[in-house]
């Protein structure tokens, strides 16, 4: 189960979902709505490769364990998939979670299908396959360990110091098959970090888990993502730098992205924490979108900006990651080491 936040540190308390589109219903609630408490529901779903058919995204295959995450980020592009659940994308996504019990069942049996070829495999492409709950559950681990056991390339995003629990099998899987793990670190504020993602390790602490496996031999990078205009471009450069000292090897970026019921969520976090800048915020945002919308959801265009304002950010990025000597995201080729175990059957009909 999830930790409780310090002592001192304002508790979610209200239930917040944008509309959710696919539903003909809305609550709205007379008064205080009830506390916010965490609810498991399991997925019994037959399968755990999700396959990518977005040109936007550099992998094909990803696992998911998890979906909706602890870490209530603002920014968060999954958010509307939970509404696919008859969920909300606000306060549902933060803490109604579903876990796979199956998970490293399942992707064992798919690597054991003849047309797998050990493709790149991504922890995860939706939500944060180290929250909070993995503590509990290890459905990453036991995915990570049939992994290694096919020695299947694999790369993790994440943000959670939970992934240095892990760090044995990290490098035994670094040994014999291509292992990246991105560390996601939008802001080096600690106070804007603690508003738009309440419940993820400082920057502080996230760096020092970029030191921690880059000194395990560990290929990590660090995605300044998203880049929010108003908000954190200006610390591109420090971040950039800090991340490098830690001994990164690579840098990425994204604009942030705000589909659907996400820029509801984000407005109001912004709204209600940042108050004092959120006008220039959004606007900001616009802006680097080219003046005309808060999104854009089109392919080639969703990850990146349009106009002035985001050319100025991508020279600043550019700029910085060169003279850092930083490797750009996703350059290294991926080699082809997958191998199927011998069953157990076989293994008896040797000796």
């Amino acid at each position: 189960m999830a930790p409780a936040p310090p002592a001192g540190r304002t508790i979610l308390h209200r239930v917040n979902n944008p509309p959710n589109p696919w539903k003909h219903t809305e609550v709205e609630w007379v008064g205080e709505p009830p506390a916010v408490r965490l609810e498991l529901f399991e997925d019994t779903t037959k399968s755990i490769l999700s396959k990518n058919t977005s040109p936007d995204i550099g992998f094909d295959y990803s696992v998911n364990p998890y979906r909706g995450c602890y870490h209530g980020c603002a920014y968060c592009y999954a958010r509307p998939t939970h509404n696919y659940l008859d969920f909300g994308a606000g306060t549902d996504f933060e803490r109604k979670l579903v876990y796979k019990p199956r998970a490293a069942e399942l992707l064992r049996a798919a690597f054991d299908r003849p047309r797998w070829r050990g493709d790149l495999v991504v922890f995860s492409g939706n939500t944060d396959c180290y929250q909070p709950l993995e503590a509990s559950m290890q459905l990453t681990r036991a995915c990570l360990e049939v992994c290694l056991a096919y020695r299947n390339p694999v790369s993790i995003i994440t943000k959670s110091t939970l992934i240095e629990r892990d760090l044995d099998l990290l490098v035994a899987l670094s040994k014999v098959t291509h292992l990246r793990v991105t560390i996601s670190l939008p802001f080096l504020n600690a106070d804007h970090a603690r508003a738009i993602e309440p419940y993820v390790p400082t920057p502080k602490r996230r760096l020092q888990m970029v030191r921690r496996l880059a000194e395990a031999g560990i290929y990590v990078g660090v995605n300044a993502a998203p880049i929010i205009p108003g908000l954190n471009d200006d610390q591109l450069p420090g971040l950039m730098q800090a991340a490098a000292d830690a001994g990164a090897h690579y840098v990425g970026r994204t604009l942030v992205r705000l589909p659907g019921p996400v820029l509801d969520v984000f407005s109001e976090r912004v709204r209600a924490l940042l108050p004092l800048s959120a006008d220039k915020i959004l606007a900001q945002v616009r802006e680097a979108r080219g003046g005309e919308a808060m999104n854009d959801s089109r392919f080639g265009h969703r990850m990146r900006g349009a106009g002035r304002r985001w050319d100025a950010i991508e020279a600043l990025f550019q700029q910085t990651r060169a003279r850092l000597g930083l490797e750009a995201a996703n350059v290294r080729p991926v080699p082809a080491t997958f191998r199927r175990p011998p069953k157990r059957s076989q293994q008896l009909s040797l000796l």
